[in-house]
């Protein structure tokens, strides 16, 4: 099964659209059938496998998980970063987004701003370490960030 045993030691690889979109469908969920993923991603059930374990070999991807309530433990500090997106690059722009670790979620939005995006990371240096990778992805012209400082949710209803 992906991930079992001693990984090398490998330089980072660039990921190309379809390793992006691939990461981000896993994301989505980590659990989905391989084939499945193939069918969503218009590859064949071989290809998709053989880029998840040549992304799991290469290090790119670490594990599979669960996320629980907790999980924003690991992340304590929350931002969520609107960006405007130069022509129609907004797809090509989505999957770089889905494929940085400390992206929760991408939404897109009417209005002054094109995306927004849910940004969770270990401490400050990391933060800002996203928001410039962010800012370089090529089609983001201009962006807005604000940090979460509390969040309330309701009650559970019944």
């Amino acid at each position: 099964m992906w991930g079992e045993g001693p990984r090398a030691e490998i330089a980072p690889m660039r990921l190309d659209e379809t390793d992006q979109r691939l990461i981000a469908a896993l994301r989505r969920d980590g659990r989905a059938a391989v084939s499945d993923l193939a069918v969503q991603l218009g590859l064949s059930r071989a290809t998709v496998r053989a880029r998840i374990e040549r992304l799991v070999a290469r290090g790119e991807i670490e594990g599979f998980t669960v996320q629980t309530r907790s999980d924003a433990a690991l992340a304590p500090v929350r931002g969520l970063m609107m960006l405007a997106i130069e022509g129609r690059g907004t797809e090509r722009v989505m999957s770089r987004l889905l494929g940085l670790p400390q992206v929760q979620a991408v939404h897109t939005t009417n209005g002054q701003w094109d995306l927004i995006v849910e940004i969770g990371a270990r401490g400050l240096p990391e933060l800002d370490e996203t928001l410039l990778a962010i800012r370089r992805i090529e089609g983001v012209s201009r962006s807005e960030t604000n940090l979460q400082l509390s969040t309330r949710k309701p009650a559970a209803r019944l």
